[in-house]
């Protein structure tokens, strides 16, 4: 047995797509392909999602130095290439105009609508109703299938708890969410809060123009450089036959790189990682190594608790700070979806494959994957398989089957991952890759046998 996308539902498709981000626009580009009608929301004035800096959605993190820490040629869609002269690792205004040049190539601009909120989407009988609010008021459209690409960047996560007496704290806290330039940092001691990519670029920046810089965290990390023997690193770690060994060897290959090339972590005055290298997510950084060893940036242990200007820290020592950055992540967030039709519990969406929900017919999720490599490929891939199903070209597994490869993939993420939030979506690249296209052909198949 297998579930049909239009199940109980008319034969023609009308698809609601949430977002013109990175997501959206290749769910739009793989639906216009097969002749698919579709109508696409973007809060914002313009496409790009995160990567257009200041974004006037609100929703953007990227701050003005930002670059992208996987490949240009990792991270193109397989549909669009990005420019040859582009630099390997290109910044966020040559990002957003390279979604701008994917839109106009495939005529799509004139399917989405700007500045136009999707408020509430809701399961009818016929498929959903979609609410949404822009410049001409509020209307209300239905439609049979909805593809979320509202991204998972953009909803602040910060410290839970709250570190005690920081309410009281004089002096200023930011997410790094909204962090943007380096001026606020000029003259003063600054401390961030976090190990991952956002922490570290922080951190940097803020080495070359506060006077002090102080980085802390909860628990170590393997920090990554761009470059391996002048290779983009990611070409190295997605390269197809090393996905293919088991992790046990591949995270012993990662980790004696880094040695080779970087020397031993902890001589930078960073604490040893409590984990295995590929068991969490990298950090990817070619300047931090080097300031630590200049002295530019000083390393902490967690945050303590705060008084009035001054941050003790779980080792003891206290240092009096003018800035805390908190580099805690995001929160999963669907502010259109009621809880009662997709549950996110610390994070946790239940989804088959990453992208379908079992009992939700119709409702897809693009882009909701924090992968060891570029996400854009990925994306690209979901929205090629969801088209298929939406076009009636694939069919989906019973629910029974989708639940158990849902239970048995929680399984294997709590027995790989350091246990966090941060790692509840997180895939490797080429091995996702390779099982969404095995289940676009599966589900192809599934067309072809009798019901």
């Amino acid at each position: 047995m297998f579930q049909s996308s239009t199940d109980d539902r008319s034969d023609r498709p009308r698809v609601c797509v949430i977002g013109a981000g990175s997501s959206g626009i290749t769910a739009c580009q793989n639906l216009d392909e097969r002749g698919v009608e579709f109508s696409c929301f973007e809060k914002g004035s313009d496409v790009g999602g995160i990567w257009r800096y200041r974004n006037d959605n609100g929703m953007s993190a990227a701050y003005r130095s930002l670059h992208i820490n996987t490949s240009r040629e990792m991270m193109e869609y397989s549909a669009f290439p990005m420019p040859v002269d582009y630099p390997d690792y290109p910044g966020h205004a040559e990002i957003a105009a390279y979604f701008e040049d994917f839109v106009d190539h495939f005529g799509l601009r004139d399917r989405i609508e700007f500045n136009t909120e999707v408020v509430s989407v809701e399961p009818v009988e016929s498929g959903w109703m979609v609410t949404v609010e822009g410049p001409e008021g509020r209307r209300t459209e239905s439609f049979t299938d909805v593809m979320v690409c509202n991204g998972h960047h953009w909803n602040p996560r910060w410290p839970e708890p709250a570190f005690p007496g920081a309410d009281g704290f004089t002096g200023e806290q930011i997410h790094s969410h909204d962090y943007k330039t380096p001026e606020i940092l000029e003259g003063k001691t600054v401390l961030i809060l976090g190990i991952g990519n956002s922490a570290t670029d922080i951190a940097v920046e803020s080495s070359r123009v506060a006077d002090r810089t102080l980085l802390a965290m909860r628990r170590g990390a393997w920090i990554v450089p761009k470059y391996i023997f002048g290779i983009p690193t990611d070409r190295l770690t997605t390269f197809a036959p090393m996905t293919r060994m088991p992790l046990g060897v591949q995270s012993a290959m990662m980790r004696l790189t880094l040695r080779l090339t970087q020397g031993r972590i902890t001589d930078s005055g960073l604490p040893m990682p409590d984990h295995r290298p590929l068991h969490a997510h990298p950090t990817v950084s070619d300047e931090l190594l080097g300031r630590l060893g200049h002295g530019d940036i000083t390393v902490k242990p967690n945050i303590d608790r705060f008084e009035g200007g001054t941050v003790f820290f779980e080792d003891g020592s206290s240092e009096d700070v003018d800035v805390v950055i908190f580099c805690t992540g995001y929160r999963i967030t669907f502010p259109f979806l009621d809880s009662s039709v997709i549950d996110v519990t610390d994070n946790q969406v239940e989804l088959y494959k990453r992208v379908v929900p079992v009992d939700r017919p119709g409702l897809y999720f693009i882009g909701l994957v924090q992968p060891l490599g570029p996400i854009m490929p990925l994306a690209e891939a979901q929205a090629s398989w969801v088209a298929d199903l939406i076009a009636g070209q694939g069919a989906l597994p019973d629910r029974s089957e989708m639940a158990r490869d849902i239970a048995l993939e929680r399984s294997a993420m709590d027995r790989r991952y350091v246990s966090s939030k941060r790692h509840t979506i997180q895939v490797d690249f080429d091995r996702y890759l390779r099982t969404i296209g095995r289940e676009r052909r599966r589900s192809r198949d599934r067309v072809r046998l009798p019901a």
